[in-house]
């Protein structure tokens, strides 16, 4: 018969708090890869972030223009954006503030130049919130919930990452880089299925990302609020043209 399974307290090594594990296994890293994984139920395989219009225009057409435009959008675009609401959103939470939640909540909301770059943002907010609170219940999400419904309020899901990660103690820097790799993975996987790389093409832009996406968690760290904003006008201008595509595989 195999012996029982202890709990064995280990530091949390971004040295923010104490955490305990089961031996074998982070629950914390284990959510985030849970949630962050592409079978965790948001919908992200149905948005392209405008990829597809520029996909049909030949901006994007190889590896290297494939790679180009997705590391402008997790360094300058959307990326930018969303690893600052993150930010926010995580230390909100974890400071059990839900006023400051909704507020970071408001402005990833708010900052979106198009939209179908918003309904990508809300739906998979909605999504995410809903699915993680049903199977990883937890008081402060269910309240910031309840707030959001009464007040007819979207979720942006990058705060929604935001909280949950805070909630579970799962260090900043790694949701931080979680999310980022994560957007990163499904943009390549929207290059992939409109035919532009190859599996093996997929993942070499995802290695030649890894040194940029480190970059830009320093960055979220180190940076000002009051410097917020992205400043990627041509991925706003390809979601627009999205929008009037005549043949279309993905919602944005």
């Amino acid at each position: 018969m195999p012996a029982a399974r202890t709990l064995t307290p280990v530091r949390d090594p971004e040295g923010t708090a104490p955490a305990t594990r089961e031996r074998g296994i982070n629950p914390r890293l284990y959510r985030l890869l849970a949630w962050l994984s592409p079978g965790f139920p948001v919908g992200s395989f149905s948005f392209s972030h405008g990829l597809e219009a520029l996909v049909d225009s030949g901006a994007v057409r190889d590896r290297t223009s494939l790679e180009h435009w997705v590391g402008a959008v997790v360094v300058s675009g959307s990326g930018r954006i969303d690893a600052d609401i993150v930010r926010e959103a995580h230390r909100a939470a974890a400071a059990g503030d839900v006023d400051l939640l909704t507020d970071a909540n408001l402005r990833g909301i708010g900052f979106r130049g198009t939209a179908e770059t918003r309904v990508e943002a809300t739906a998979q907010g909605e999504a995410f919130l809903a699915a993680c609170r049903g199977a990883w219940p937890e008081p402060f999400l269910d309240h910031w919930a309840t707030r959001l419904e009464k007040s007819d309020m979207p979720v942006c899901y990058a705060a929604a990452v935001g909280a949950a990660t805070a909630r579970a103690g799962i260090p900043l820097r790694w949701a931080l880089t979680g999310y980022l790799q994560a957007m990163a993975a499904n943009l390549v996987s929207a290059g992939l299925r409109l035919g532009t790389i190859g599996q093996t093409d997929g993942q070499r832009v995802l290695a030649a990302l890894e040194p940029l996406i480190d970059t830009a968690v320093i960055g979220t760290l180190a940076r000002d609020p009051g410097s917020f904003g992205s400043a990627t006008f041509a991925t706003e201008l390809a979601s627009i043209a999205h929008e009037t595509l005549h043949t279309r595989l993905f919602r944005s």
